[in-house]
């Protein structure tokens, strides 16, 4: 791999660079303003559904907020696993950068055009289709979801370079004796999420571009006047969008896994196990994308096998929690912020997986089904699965980036402000979910009595939004008058945090090292993961 030299400081976060580092940052903070973004489309709807009536949106305007609020936070979570695993996977099996620096930042640079021209989509006249942009609405819809499927079609183009790039890395440079079962997880979960990236994300592309030449060309792919069939785009969509939802929460579980023993000071139970869980989630994942279709009108005699198949993902998600109460038997917790986040990150994405076997039996889901009880899973299943480990990693490694601490002070007040109005705002969707109010719609009868309940929703997720400001405010503090990082601080066997400074240099380790332990053998004495490799190496 060639040698790349660049310039120190802050300029090159704003240009195109070849540092992995570098590109993780800059995947990141666009990632975090499409959260921003995308938190703040919620908001303003929020504020329409919170009573009954029409207060200030136009119909069309509430449904393109309603689509790009789901998207856009879509988008973000693609970045925000392209940010940590650049930044972190060549530091975590001592690499020193990526496999193709260059294809590494082509990557980013599509993605920047790409989230701009999904965001233009809102001054074209929006789409009135949601996220999912069914034909044949979509096909009718106006300029905006043009650009739209322009903006998605790019940044899975992104999605895909960036998945081959990491599969080659993690196969390839591992450092000296790191075998597959001496990985961290939090590669393992890198190396099923890309699998499902490049296997599955020209699924969507194909579906999007398909109706895009519809609407352009006026082919009849969708179309049944033409011979066409609406039901083949959800089929075409589905397959990549279901196991797009592990794309977002296998990295999550990952961080959760990455950081538990080290707050424990014990081994993680289960190491083997749960890594090859992460790939046995993938695999499953490709085989459950019709439980999204059961009142479709697909074929009837499909509807068992999916909802046995979407079942079945219970058990690789279980051995990970099994793992995760196991490591926290008896450990010595400390609770430092981004054990906070791990902790609150198992109680969520509980919560998503216990409410998520009704959706995938028919015979609950026929009633469920649009109903706000899947909105409320869905948000449960994103912030256990990569909201909270995500800012999980940020406290944890954001001196990696900088070389100051964030404050825990502002930390501990984003977490406990988050938490108790995120699980309000998540059991109140699912309560009037069940109740029979519909997901995607700006207005509901007042009789139904749903007014209260989407007040305290609307509270719950301002609160929630003011979280995220604290977050942001405690980043831009930290980074000039944080607490400097001196050695290491988490008291990890993580390479990055034995063998490096922070912030980490350029091309990473000066003296490569050679794996000589288990990575997750806290509390063992004598134990040891990692040692320079020009010293003898010691016992395995």
């Amino acid at each position: 791999m060639e040698e790349i030299e660049e310039e120190p400081g802050w300029r090159r976060y704003l240009s195109y660079s070849l540092d992995h580092k570098v590109i993780g940052v800059q995947y990141g903070v666009l990632s975090l303003l499409l959260l921003a973004l995308g938190g703040s489309f919620a908001l303003i709807f929020r504020v329409e559904l919170a009573r009954s009536g029409m207060q200030f949106l136009s119909l069309n305007f509430f449904n393109t907020l309603i689509g790009m609020h789901g998207m856009v936070l879509i988008i973000s979570i693609l970045l925000g696993f392209a940010a940590m695993a650049n930044f972190l996977v060549p530091l975590l099996i001592g690499a020193r950068d990526m496999a193709f620096p260059r294809l590494n930042a082509f990557s980013f640079w599509i993605a920047v055009p790409a989230s701009i021209t999904l965001l233009s989509a809102l001054f074209v006249g929006g789409f009135d289709t949601g996220w999912t942009a069914y034909p044949p609405l979509s096909i009718r819809a106006p300029l905006g979801m043009q650009m739209f499927f322009v903006g998605v079609f790019f940044n899975g183009w992104s999605s895909i370079l960036g998945a081959l790039n990491l599969i080659t890395t993690i196969i390839r440079l591992r450092a000296p004796g790191m075998s597959l079962f001496r990985m961290p997880i939090f590669a393992w979960a890198t190396l099923a999420t890309s699998i499902i990236a490049l296997t599955a994300t020209q699924l969507i592309g194909l579906s999007f571009q398909m109706v895009m030449f519809e609407r352009l060309f006026g082919m009849g792919f969708f179309d049944p006047a033409k011979g066409g069939n609406p039901i083949l785009f959800q089929h075409l969509f589905w397959f990549y969008s279901h196991p797009a939802v592990y794309i977002f929460v296998l990295p999550g579980l990952g961080v959760i896994s990455e950081l538990l023993p080290v707050f424990v000071r014990k081994p993680l139970f289960g190491y083997r196990w749960v890594a090859m869980s992460s790939l046995g989630i993938a695999l499953v994942g490709f085989l459950v994308w019709g439980h999204h279709m059961f009142t479709s009108g697909m074929e009837e005699y499909l509807r068992v096998p999916f909802m046995y198949s979407t079942l079945l993902v219970a058990v690789p998600t279980g051995i990970k929690f099994f793992s995760w109460v196991a490591t926290l038997w008896q450990g010595r917790i400390r609770t430092p912020v981004p054990m906070l986040f791990v902790l609150g990150a198992i109680v969520v994405f509980l919560m998503g997986g216990l409410s998520g076997p009704p959706n995938g039996v028919v015979a609950t889901d026929l009633h469920l089904h649009d109903t706000y009880f899947v909105v409320g899973h869905f948000h449960d299943t994103m912030f256990g699965g990569y909201i909270f480990p995500l800012f999980a990693a940020i406290y944890y490694w954001f001196p990696k980036v900088s070389g100051r601490r964030l404050n825990e002070t502002l930390g501990r007040l984003h977490f406990w402000l988050m938490t108790p109005s995120f699980l309000v705002m998540t059991f109140g969707q699912m309560w009037v979910g069940m109740m029979g109010m519909r997901r995607r719609i700006a207005d509901y009868d007042p009789a139904q009595g749903f007014d209260t309940a989407h007040l305290i929703i609307t509270i719950a997720g301002f609160l929630i939004g003011l979280s995220v400001l604290i977050f942001f405010i405690n980043l831009i503090m930290s980074l000039r008058r944080g607490e400097v990082a001196v050695g290491n601080i988490w008291q990890s066997r993580s390479p990055e945090w034995q063998l490096l400074p922070s912030p980490a240099p350029m091309h990473n380790y000066p003296q490569p090292f050679r794996v000589v332990g288990e990575p997750y053998d806290y509390g063992l004495k004598g134990s040891r993961y990692v040692e320079p490799l020009t010293q003898p190496a010691g016992d395995d």
